[in-house]
């Protein structure tokens, strides 16, 4: 029983820190704007096969920092925008919560393009959109080189994990709730 009441508190503990981070350190569109140029420009010269993907996808969302931080319970949260026809249409965050073994802080930068328009429309018109549920995301993976795998190339909706900074490690998009927000 102790245990358990440990298990709860801590999960409280960061499920409020998260909350309060996550809404004190929210970013203005100018800001978002920014890091998403910032973020395309690095993800263009991470893989050319990318941007390849990137020029035919009728939207690409993209989160340029993603923090995931972990002591047994752990958490992720990031803001983006979702770009179509090269502007923004709108902004979304991306948030997760995991339990199991995990210790460490990440930061990441993440790309989903949707290949073309009827998934798209779908993400647009969802209220709340989880990968894994809502759709499928295949996650890219590279080879030598910049080579693309061919059957990940002609999924529909594709993503990209890049610019991993920090102790911990997990590419995954599952569990992920994205999420419109005015800004």
């Amino acid at each position: 029983m102790i245990h358990s009441k440990k298990i709860v508190v801590m999960f409280s503990l960061l499920t409020t820190c998260l909350f309060f981070s996550a809404t004190g350190w929210a970013a203005s569109k100018i800001e978002i704007d920014a890091k998403v140029k910032e973020a395309m420009s690095e993800f263009y010269k991470t893989s050319s096969a990318g941007k390849e993907l990137a020029e035919k996808a009728a939207g690409m969302l993209v989160f340029p920092e993603v923090v995931k931080a972990g002591l047994g319970i752990g958490g992720e949260f990031g803001e983006g925008a979702l770009l179509v026809g090269g502007k923004t249409a709108a902004y979304y965050n991306i948030a997760s919560a995991s339990i199991g073994f995990q210790f460490g802080v990440q930061l990441k930068s993440q790309v989903i393009l949707f290949m073309n328009t009827k998934v798209l429309s779908d993400f647009q018109n969802s209220d709340g959109w989880e990968a894994g549920v809502d759709g499928s995301v295949a996650l890219a993976e590279f080879g030598a080189g910049t080579q693309l795998d061919t059957n990940t190339a002609k999924e529909p909706i594709i993503g990209f994990i890049f610019s991993n900074k920090g102790l911990m490690y997990n590419l995954t998009f599952e569990g992920s709730k994205i999420t419109k927000i005015e800004k």
